[in-house]
């Protein structure tokens, strides 16, 4: 498996991994390929925070001619009042590649990634027992408020120095039309 910067001749790719990954009960679109779309045509779009998880046809990393996205994750410029921060997701692997280690894979490559350009806090909605591993706490317990108080627990964030802000967490502007 290979992690790298998703390009433009990845969308399509990116797309059907979400539609996969997050595919509603009814058969109605998954609303995450969508708001993926819509997050890469604004200010807050961060194409160095786009990954893909590729892994090529006969398994073998270095053969891009018959490779697969199987994994895709993107953080955007969010705030916390008005100090920036990053938000992570949508985050999605075909199900077919689930519990290989993929989407771990890609949580490390992006927080490796927003460590190394000086990012100060990453904030994400998903399930505790899976992100806690990466370091990722309950955001009330550091002074950050959920965009929806309901979420509870399931909103996390993650410092990256010892000076991260506090407050109102907001995400990219497409998240508002969730």
């Amino acid at each position: 498996m290979l992690i790298r910067p998703e390009t433009p001749a990845d969308h399509d790719a990116v797309r059907a991994v979400h539609l996969a990954a997050f595919a509603p009960p009814d058969g109605s679109p998954a609303i995450e390929a969508a708001l993926t779309d819509r997050l890469r045509g604004g200010a807050w779009y961060l194409p160095k925070f786009s990954l893909v998880a590729v892994v090529s046809g006969d398994g073998r990393d270095s053969d891009h001619r018959h490779s697969q996205v199987v994994g895709h994750v993107i953080c955007t410029r969010a705030h916390v009042g008005e100090t920036e921060a990053l938000g992570l997701g949508p985050i999605g692997v075909l199900p077919g590649a689930q519990g290989n280690g993929i989407g771990s894979a890609l949580v490390t490559a992006a927080v490796d990634a927003a460590r190394t350009r000086g990012e100060r806090l990453v904030g994400l909605l998903g399930d505790p027992n899976f992100y806690g591993r990466f370091g990722f706490v309950d955001a009330r317990t550091v002074g950050i408020e959920a965009p929806d108080p309901a979420w509870g627990v399931h909103f996390q964030v993650l410092a990256l120095d010892d000076d991260a802000p506090w407050g109102a967490f907001r995400y990219a502007t497409p998240f508002d039309d969730l």
